[in-house]
């Protein structure tokens, strides 16, 4: 199916959808990207399972997925700047104590608990990690900190096929929940919270799900995303520590401020996915369009998933078309080389909208030393790609993911605020 046709049958699924929701629909149409996740081989979820807290760089990055996310963006009220440090200090505390499990404080009954109490006590720390990022607002004049703000650290622009809600992008703060249960990020933002009273105010939040991967292989993956196509085949090898140190850590000793070294750039976006529209879609074109069969997740016209295309000995897509997902967002040039990110992934669902359509898609994210160089020029090249026709974004935004914590003592952050 050609172009034009695509182009009509959307054109005649949108006056239908009309007809049934009115034009409140395309209000709530929450556009594109690589739908990939894969930051390392998953391991066997257990409630036991703790994650180190210290470190070079924080944990969940390039931590093993697991099942279940929520990303929370907030607005930070601290007062000065040593309210502030405050902030970073108690949040380093209670995230070392969530992640590490262990037991509530008992206290006076004639006061609050300590905790929620939703996991009892003493709690496992059921792989739970939290991983914190600072937006470009939290550098205004409000703390002293403009010249200390990462270099390519800005809000996320608009793009071509963006319909971002002002309630869903941007913020100060964003902490990224990873466990292997729901109830575990429940349990640890709520905590978080209530430590934080008085210093931030909540400004949006998903909740993410996804099946872990279970494959060893570095260019495999059993995980799929709500389009039913494996999501995270071709994503960068997390075990590759020179390959990190290029494309995603800021090292140090360069045109960035010091403290940042250790950090990484994340890309948030919440892309809606129309999934009654792709689901009356032939495969074929399903197929084309991702430039990978679904059911194996090969590579159109090759044998293995992690076979790598070959695009110079098909000039004309044939094979895999010019314009397929896979072929735009990796060309597998030189020149593309430095543009590659590190990604991860996980599905969200919200019901439906008020025009009867399911709200679902895809909560991505993705780390690299260089918005420009690896987000935004995967973007601009997928510019009014095909698959355009079946997402669109809706929220998310730009945050630069602190360094961790190299030992007790320190917190987050203490390179900014020290």
């Amino acid at each position: 199916m050609g172009q034009e046709q695509r182009k009509l049958n959307r054109r005649q699924w949108l006056i239908g959808m009309s007809v049934l929701g009115g034009v409140g629909l395309l209000e709530l149409l929450g556009g594109p990207h690589r739908l990939g996740r894969r930051a390392a081989v998953a391991q066997v979820a257990s409630p036991s399972q703790a994650i180190p807290f210290f470190g070079v760089h924080q944990p969940g990055i390039t931590t093993p997925t697991p099942a279940e996310a929520l990303v929370v963006s907030f607005d930070v009220t601290a007062r000065s700047r040593q309210e502030l440090r405050q902030l970073f200090q108690t949040l380093t505390e209670r995230i070392q104590f969530l992640m590490a499990g262990g037991s509530l404080e008992v206290r006076d009954p004639k006061f609050p608990p300590s905790g929620s109490g939703i996991l009892g006590s003493p709690f496992s720390p059921d792989g739970l990690t939290v991983t914190v990022g600072v937006g470009a607002s939290l550098f205004d004049d409000r703390y002293g900190l403009t010249e200390l703000r990462p270099k390519r650290l800005k809000p996320m622009p608009r793009f071509p096929n963006d319909r971002l809600d002002p309630t869903l992008v941007h913020g100060d703060l964003l902490l990224q929940f990873h466990a292997n249960h729901a109830e575990t990020n429940i349990h640890a933002l709520r905590d978080i919270i209530k430590y934080l009273s008085g210093l931030v105010v909540l400004r949006w939040q998903m909740a993410g799900f996804q099946q872990p991967d279970q494959l060893p292989h570095p260019h495999q993956t059993s995980t799929r995303n709500l389009l039913g196509f494996k999501d995270g085949t071709a994503n960068l090898d997390t075990q590759d520590q020179r390959l990190m140190n290029e494309l995603v850590w800021v090292p140090p000793h360069t045109d960035e401020p010091a403290w940042t070294a250790g950090g990484t750039y994340e890309v948030v976006r919440v892309i809606r996915m129309f999934v009654e529209f792709w689901d009356r879609v032939a495969l074929e074109e399903q197929e084309q369009i991702f430039g990978r069969t679904k059911d194996t997740g090969v590579p159109l016209g090759y044998r293995r998933e992690e076979d790598e295309p070959n695009y110079a000995r098909d000039p004309h897509g044939i094979q895999i078309p010019l314009d397929a997902h896979i072929r735009l967002a990796n060309p597998r040039t030189r020149e593309t080389a430095h543009s590659r990110i590190l990604r991860q992934g996980f599905n969200y669902s919200r019901g439906f909208d008020k025009a009867g359509q399911l709200d679902m898609g895809l909560l991505f994210a993705c780390y690299q030393r260089d918005l420009e160089q690896g987000f935004e020029a995967v973007q601009n090249r997928l510019n009014g790609e095909p698959l355009e026709e079946y997402i669109k974004p809706i929220g998310g935004g730009y945050f630069f993911v602190l360094p961790g914590v190299p030992a007790a003592g320190g917190y987050l952050g203490q390179g900014l605020l020290g």
